[in-house]
């Protein structure tokens, strides 16, 4: 949730952003009434306790008339007091309410616009021309089943659709990747976690995934538990309701678990392989640092993913997601996006975000530097969404003969292999 002082302070900056975003702009205003209804509603009750407090005081020195007159009166302001206090808690309630429906603030360098506006920033790597080399590219399902590496006909009879098994080289591939990218983000001062896949609600809508996201997100109602749709959850939520001191900062974690996804409005898209899925596997870098250094942070992570995709050498593009497609939490995020040849267009493989002191303001985590105590500012970035990550070596790596190279970053992970084999059927 963004500061009550700035949306009094500037609030055509938080309507600005809304309206970048795409979201209902008459948010802010119903916001600043109720704002001002809780803050007058706590000025009357402490008005009318303290009074109550000082005629307490009174009624046992009086007497008589006076203490009969003195006790009418208290019960009146009793009565008073209590309507003071619930007008003022519902006032509050009311506030944080609409807070919660507020996205963060958008950073004014943002490209305004939808999905496509968005501007890319840079390009990496050659793509190749398969025309050139004398074959037409097979798709990552087609070059999967030649490899016995992906089965998505028994994933769709045991689970349904959008489920699949990584068979064989496609499991070996999943587990070097994970490893691999691990060993990168531990080499980079991560600590490596292996996070839960189920969690609580406070953890779920602390990270904003219960608001515009919470349509694509799995509960089980019966033990009011929700699947993640990736850790960022359970690493913004690994401190929640705690000061952390600021000679730790920065924090990094990097974490691995399974996620799910409902996949909600993707109806004929991706249908074939296993690019959009329900299930997949992905490790994520999470970071916690002072609000003032959480922008020199979003380029490190960008800067480590982008390391990341090189080593498995695959043609990329960063771009700038523009703000009517940003998650309610990030006031910033780059994808980064690989080509993937049998489509003829980049797709997002990764993704970092800044959201500067959003998630941490509703999740209550704060820094104490000496005397002061504030909100601290949190961070995430996909290193490996695997699936994605397999069908881009796949397309990218293949060769005439249906086998796939492997990047050297593999291949200590893959028992030195050079390259996928097809399978004899």
């Amino acid at each position: 949730m963004i500061d009550l002082r700035l949306l009094r302070e500037d609030p055509d900056r938080v309507r600005a952003s809304q309206r970048a975003r795409g979201e209902d702009v008459a948010l802010v205003d119903s916001l600043l009434s109720a704002d001002e209804r809780r803050r007058s509603s706590g000025v009357r009750f402490d008005a009318l306790r303290a009074e109550q407090k000082a005629l307490g005081k009174l009624i046992p020195k009086a007497a008589g008339d006076e203490k009969a007159e003195l006790l009418k009166k208290a019960s009146q302001l009793a009565a008073d007091v209590k309507a003071a206090d619930a007008e003022r808690d519902a006032a509050d309630a009311e506030t944080q309410q609409l807070l919660l429906q507020l996205g963060n603030l958008v950073h004014p360098d943002v490209p305004v616009g939808g999905e496509e506006d968005f501007v890319t920033l840079e390009t990496h790597g050659t793509i190749r021309d398969f025309d050139g080399e004398g074959f037409a590219p097979r798709d990552h399902l087609e070059l999967g089943q030649l490899l016995g590496a992906i089965d998505v006909e028994r994933g769709a009879k045991v689970s349904g659709s959008r489920f699949y098994f990584l068979t064989g080289v496609g499991a070996l591939l999943e587990l070097a990747l994970v490893n691999a990218a691990i060993a990168q983000a531990t080499a980079a001062g991560f600590t490596p976690m292996l996070t839960p896949a189920l969690v609580r609600p406070q953890a779920m809508g602390g990270t904003g995934f219960l608001g515009q996201a919470s349509q694509d997100v799995y509960h089980l109602d019966s033990d009011d538990l929700y699947l993640v749709g990736t850790s960022e959850v359970a690493l913004a939520g690994y401190h929640m309701d705690e000061i952390i001191e600021a000679d730790r900062l920065p924090l990094r974690y990097a974490g691995f678990s399974p996620c799910f996804r409902r996949e909600a409005g993707s109806h004929g898209k991706d249908t074939r392989g296993i690019f959009r899925v329900h299930q997949f596997d992905k490790v994520e870098m999470f970071s916690y640092v002072a609000p003032e250094d959480s922008q020199a942070e979003h380029q490190r992570l960008l800067e480590w993913e982008k390391q990341w995709l090189t080593s498995l050498e695959l043609p990329f593009r960063v771009i700038d997601v523009a703000s009517g497609d940003l998650g309610s939490s990030a006031a910033r995020k780059f994808d980064c996006e690989a080509w993937i040849p049998t489509q003829g267009k980049y797709r997002e493989l990764t993704s970092t975000s800044d959201c500067t002191e959003f998630q941490a303001r509703r999740l209550s985590i704060r820094v104490r530097e000496e005397k002061k105590v504030r909100p601290l500012a949190t961070l995430n970035g996909t290193l490996c969404a695997v699936p994605r990550t397999i069908v881009a070596i796949l397309e990218n790596h293949q060769q005439a003969d249906g086998s796939v190279r492997v990047p050297e970053v593999l291949r200590p992970y893959l028992g030195g292999r050079e390259a996928l084999e097809p399978v004899a059927k």
